[in-house]
């Protein structure tokens, strides 16, 4: 099996208050981008803190729920500013394979307290999930300064969450199932954000990008549907459960 990251630092010793010692001596085997490597954990946190996005994500934990690692891995590797865990304080930390040491999270005990939180923080509260009255996230326009908000494997958004929702939003799907788990349907709202607010490398911004002919083929197999295969938003029973 080939190794992960790099070995020993070989030459001279960096004197870069960020480097790390240890890492130095030992080699550097951690899941982090090549910009970080043989850096403090502390360097890099603070490195992050200078780029982080608008964008908050918060997710609830009422039954110790396993979504919240994929949640918090993909708050990092989008760069989210803070994830909020609604509920229980304890969470199953296995998927976020270890980037929860770089990510902010935020605990908040009850959906009013955390509703109160966003308020003060002047931030909109966007919830996802297929419920009735729910606008298709493939139209909408995610704000810039704003929290998504993921309900409970299973039940979904809880009567409260909904209530704190400044706006639901539901994922497009094609297929039999009802529903995606919180996991896979915060990616792909966090992405959705991304490709609306995001800087991208020279300068380029997702509100502004390059035509897709710029672009190299086969980066995207996604099916954009024509419009009318899709309603604006969703009515009939409730549904919910998940997204």
């Amino acid at each position: 099996m080939e190794d992960v990251g790099v070995g020993p630092w070989v030459g001279p010793w960096p004197v870069e208050a960020r480097y790390d010692p240890a890492l130095l001596a030992e080699g550097d085997r951690r899941n982090v981008v090549d910009r970080y490597r043989y850096w403090r954990r502390e360097a890099i946190v603070a490195d992050l803190d200078i780029r982080r996005h608008e964008f908050h994500v918060a997710i609830e934990n009422w039954q110790h729920d396993l979504n919240i690692g994929t949640v918090v891995r993909t708050a990092n590797a989008f760069l989210a500013a803070e994830v909020h865990i609604v509920g229980k304080r304890k969470w199953n930390r296995r998927g976020a394979m270890v980037t929860d040491r770089y990510q902010h999270i935020r605990q908040h005990p009850t959906i009013e307290e955390f509703a109160a939180w966003a308020e003060a923080a002047g931030l909109t509260v966007v919830g996802i999930d297929n419920l009735p009255g729910a606008r298709l996230l493939e139209q909408a326009e995610l704000p810039r300064r704003c929290v998504l908000l993921f309900g409970q494997e299973g039940p979904g958004l809880s009567e409260g969450a909904r209530a704190a929702c400044d706006r639901v939003l539901f994922i497009a799907q094609f297929g039999s199932t009802r529903s995606i788990n919180a996991g896979v349907a915060s990616g792909i709202a966090m992405h959705a954000w991304i490709r609306r607010w995001a800087e991208f490398p020279g300068g380029t911004n997702a509100a502004n990008a390059a035509p897709r002919s710029e672009f190299p083929r086969g980066t995207s197999g996604a099916y954009a549907p024509p419009r009318s295969e899709f309603p604006d938003s969703l009515d009939g029973n409730p549904q919910g459960g998940r997204t």
